[in-house]
């Protein structure tokens, strides 16, 4: 189903993605970010729904049928180095902290910070081309907000 997005995405020298693949796979890494401890959950789904929807402006509906679509990219995606690297590559620079911020809702959107998640930014952070401290601005700003 994905396999046009994911083949441009591993192409050797990919191009930006088109705003709607993009959101796809940035979506798809939060949904990685949640499977990370083997336990995706109602809760955890519905927390990404809000996101979605707060992020893209989509209805719930909108924002669940994403959310659908990027559990099933996230499913066929190969390993995090891999996909991760593909994202850093079709992505610009300024998207890619807002990567982040996403990743950070939904970590912390349950109050309580788990090592397995905080290792999973960490990786995806320095494999999209950010340092620690962006990621670090990144939480606080969804922290204050």
């Amino acid at each position: 189903m994905f396999g046009d997005l994911l083949s441009r995405l591993l192409a050797t020298a990919p191009e930006i993605l088109p705003d709607e693949d993009a959101r796809l796979a940035l979506s798809a890494l939060m949904v990685r970010l949640a499977r990370a401890d083997g336990h995706y959950d109602a809760d955890e789904r519905a927390r990404i729904t809000g996101i979605l929807s707060g992020r893209y402006g989509l209805d719930e509906a909108g924002a669940e049928a994403l959310r659908g679509d990027a559990e099933a990219l996230e499913a066929e995606a190969p390993d995090t180095v891999r996909f991760t690297r593909a994202i850093k590559d079709a992505v610009p620079h300024e998207a890619r902290a807002e990567v982040i911020e996403a990743l950070w809702q939904v970590a912390l959107a349950d109050g309580a910070r788990e090592a397995h998640e905080d290792s999973l930014i960490r990786l995806v952070t320095s494999l999209l081309g950010l340092t620690d401290q962006e990621s670090a601005r990144a939480r606080q700003r969804i922290t204050r907000g």
